[in-house]
């Protein structure tokens, strides 16, 4: 490895890392996969659903479907 390469490597390993939701957004940003979003907030949402099913919620959950 170069002096350089080295150098610039050893800065971005001393850098705050972020969090899995900022990672997640700075990669839709970068790559331009919007598209990505809604099927994901989708998928969440469902699960969201699914957990609360089990709970005393269920009955308000139900005329959804």
């Amino acid at each position: 490895m170069s002096k350089s390469k080295k150098k610039e490597f050893m800065e971005q390993a001393g850098q705050k890392r972020g969090n899995i939701l900022r990672e997640f957004l700075d990669f839709l940003r970068h790559n331009k996969k919007w598209w990505l979003l809604p099927i994901l907030l989708i998928l969440l949402l469902m699960g969201l659903i699914l957990l609360l099913s089990g709970t005393a919620l269920a009955p308000f959950l139900y005329p959804l479907f």
